[in-house]
């Protein structure tokens, strides 16, 4: 348990931002299912759309250290290929 005065500010500064960064984190996770289930459905215009709508989401994320890089560039290259692949299927 803190002791010091800048200990508990520390801790209570803590807490607000884990649930912060827990609330983002969820936004993301449901931009990325919207756009996963648009491309399940099969449908290439509306896919193409939400993925526009989570790109620049993704890319706030990175810069807030929500999410690594390399996560955000893994997620964005595999939607974009399903995207891809659906509009020539």
């Amino acid at each position: 348990m803190a002791n010091s005065p800048q200990a508990k500010k520390r801790a209570r500064q803590n807490e607000k931002n884990r649930k912060h960064n827990a609330s983002l984190r969820s936004m993301a996770r449901t931009y990325m299912k919207k756009v996963q289930s648009k491309i399940e459905a099969g449908n290439y215009e509306e896919a193409q759309t939400a993925f526009q709508q989570f790109q620049p989401i993704m890319d706030s994320m990175v810069n807030k250290g929500i999410f690594a890089k390399n996560k955000v560039a893994r997620h964005k290259s595999r939607l974009s290929a399903k995207i891809k692949a659906l509009k020539s299927a």
